[in-house]
């Protein structure tokens, strides 16, 4: 099963257009290598349903390198600290960006050590029915209850519950790393900018926001 509904985008005249996993736009500060770490510490599970992961946070390098940063920050969670530049290689991620999760799960696979620790997930419809939002909210409390991120491939725009709007409409990867409320809610580590490198969504709007693209998960 392949998730390569990636759709190809030409920059546009402000230069902000993302293609194939990568945001295609000029690199800013908020990309820049030396970009300081956040450090979130873990917390148990509550009784009210909701787990946070501990992640070390990096901001991707450059405009493209969405796939291998957040699947860097995922494994972050599990106290690993893998070289963005060699997993890029290992998914083949270029310019274009990474193009699709099934080339990224592989590499979780091979972090973690176990060769089933992930599997990749498709939601193939435009918008999410709800059964893949509920397999998709259990799955992230499933992964999240066993110690480990999910990396979800993601495309158009969706709104924070902070009301901030967050836009890839070329493409993007991000990191789940937490939930609440059961899993209504759940927590993203996001590289794109550190300035907003963690926030909030309902499930809904994730599933929406994987929709024609896939997941990887426990």
């Amino acid at each position: 099963m392949r998730t390569d509904l990636i759709r190809k985008t030409a920059l546009t005249a402000a230069g902000l257009a993302f293609t194939g996993g990568a945001i295609a736009a000029p690199i800013t500060a908020a990309y820049a290598a030396d970009a300081k770490p956040t450090t979130q510490t873990q917390s148990d599970r509550k009784p009210s349903g909701e787990r946070q992961l501990g992640v070390r946070y990096e901001a991707q390098p450059n405009f493209y390198y969405c796939g291998p940063a957040a699947t860097r920050n995922a494994l972050s969670v599990q106290g690993k600290n893998i070289n963005v530049d060699d997993m890029a290689k290992e998914m083949g991620t270029t310019e274009a960006g990474t193009n699709s999760i099934n080339d990224i799960t592989p590499v979780l696979n091979k972090e973690t050590g176990k060769a089933d620790a992930y599997h990749s997930v498709e939601i193939s419809k435009p918008d999410a029915d709800a059964t893949q939002t509920d397999k998709l909210r259990a799955d992230v409390v499933k992964t999240v209850d066993d110690g480990r991120a999910v990396v979800a491939n993601i495309a158009g725009t969706s709104t924070d519950t902070d009301g901030a709007i967050h836009s890839y409409e070329g493409g993007h990867y991000i990191s789940v790393v937490g939930y609440r409320d059961n899993g209504n809610l759940v927590k993203i580590a996001d590289s794109a900018d550190p300035n907003q490198a963690s926030y909030e969504v309902t499930v809904e709007h994730l599933a929406d926001w994987i929709a024609t693209r896939g997941y990887a998960t426990s």
